[in-house]
């Protein structure tokens, strides 16, 4: 996924109120989630690399200081 077409996913989802106010967490494949702590723009040293920079997105285990709720649906 690129910068572009993630931008392009969140514009859709922020013309919501709900989405505008909603917590944002990112999802591990192990099934863990984490708050998002931090985003940041890299740049990458690998001379012809077709990447040149990334947008890395930190996450935060809360460590049991605040428990989400069930998730009941998708919206």
């Amino acid at each position: 996924m690129t910068g572009k077409e993630l931008a392009q996913v969140l514009n859709k989802f922020l013309t919501s109120p709900q989405a505008q106010n909603a917590r944002v967490q990112i999802e591990m494949p192990n099934g863990v989630k984490l708050d998002v702590s931090e985003i940041q723009l890299l740049e990458n040293r690998m001379i012809g690399d077709r990447d040149t920079h990334r947008i890395n997105i930190k996450g935060t285990s809360l460590n049991g200081t605040w428990k989400m709720g069930k998730i009941v649906g998708k919206l």
